[in-house]
Parts: structure tokens; sequence; C-alpha cells
């Protein structure tokens, strides 16, 4: 699955998500940032801004 993160644009690491659902928060590795997933469609994992970051 790859999801984008809204804020930085880099690409976050979600291979310590294995059962990722739809309401889920998960940090950007990058910017620090929380997102909350959205949709999960197929490979593609859209989410929206939580909180900000660190």
């Amino acid at each position: 699955m790859k999801l984008t993160c809204n804020e930085c644009k880099n690409e976050v690491g979600l291979t310590l998500h294995s059962d990722l659902a739809v309401g889920d928060m998960v940090e950007c590795q990058m910017c620090g940032i929380t997102l909350e997933i959205m949709t999960i469609d197929e490979d593609t994992v859209k989410a929206e801004i939580a909180e900000e970051g660190k």
C-alpha cells in the first residue's frame, strides 16, 4: 500500500501497519504529522491531516 503525506509529500511507511483500516491514525516519519486514514483502495491509501507535526 502507498500513502503520500499531505504535508511534506513524502511517502509514509506503512510496513508496521499490516492491518490498516479506515479511521486509523499513522504518523509521517519525515515531518511528524499525524494522518487519519480516509480510504483504502487496493494499493492506494488516502488520508487527511489529523494533527500538526511536532
